[in-house]
């Protein structure tokens, strides 16, 4: 129990110096929280009167941010799920299969949405097709290796009773590991959709389109009052889809 307790001191005091480090590598300081009024003045003084005529057109970049999400996520679920099969120990018939389809998903994760989106940019053109392929080629890498690790814990009764009754390999995978999977695949799914239209903002900062795209103008030429629209009409997706994907979640799964 001693040797315990040490222990965890010992975590505690690594996290502590972690944190120390951290804060002297960033020029963190406790006395800069005490400019938040900056922030204020700001906000009061230059997003106000709030340029509502620019309403239709932010509500339509608003769709365009939602069908990036929606389209790069639900690619990207459509070519992870079965790919990911091949990336769980239990059902990827081979070592040198696992391996590979674990470090090819490891290397799509690995670069961020961003960078997939500078790349895109350069090669179809400024748009909103460039930040689709960006997040559809990331969310494999991540939802790969989310749904392979729900394989792997699936229960093994329904697959030992799939051979027992002489299926195949695939289809004894098919009828008795998805169905068990299916609710965590979906909330899984639900979960970087959400994630995938805040990082649709992030691309329309390099010509992905979008509302992002417009935020980003705005702050280049000063409009501080369409800034104050942009971010209202952000706060409104996200709410909506967020309601949304909670009402889904609670009648699926």
């Amino acid at each position: 129990m001693v040797w315990f307790r040490k222990r965890y001191i010992v975590y505690v005091l690594l996290i502590i110096l972690a944190c120390w480090w951290s804060m002297y590598m960033t020029g963190f300081e406790w006395s800069k929280l005490t400019q938040f009024g900056n922030i204020y003045e700001m906000v009061t003084t230059r997003f106000f009167p709030i340029e509502w005529s620019l309403f239709p057109s932010m509500a339509y970049h608003s769709l365009v941010t939602l069908a990036v999400a929606f389209l790069g996520s639900i690619i990207a679920l459509v070519i992870a799920l079965p790919f990911s099969f091949f990336a769980a120990q239990n059902t990827s018939g081979s070592i040198a299969t696992y391996w590979a389809s674990r470090s090819f998903l490891s290397g799509l994760r690995s670069i961020p949405e961003i960078v997939f989106g500078l790349i895109f940019v350069t090669a179809f053109g400024l748009g909103p097709f460039a930040a689709v392929i960006a997040i559809v080629l990331h969310n494999i890498g991540v939802l790969g290796k989310l749904i392979s690790e729900l394989i792997e814990s699936a229960d093994t009764g329904p697959q030992e009773a799939m051979r027992s009754v002489g299926a195949t390999r695939w289809v004894g995978h098919l009828f008795s590991i998805l169905p068990q999977i299916w609710p965590n695949v979906l909330s899984q799914y639900f979960y970087r959709f959400e994630v995938a239209i805040r990082t649709s903002l992030i691309l329309g900062f390099i010509g992905g389109g979008g509302i992002g795209q417009q935020l980003f103008n705005h702050f280049q030429s000063f409009r501080y009052t369409a800034v104050a629209l942009d971010i209202i009409c952000i706060m409104i997706l996200v709410i909506l889809v967020d309601f949304i994907g909670g009402r889904i979640r609670a009648r699926v799964i």
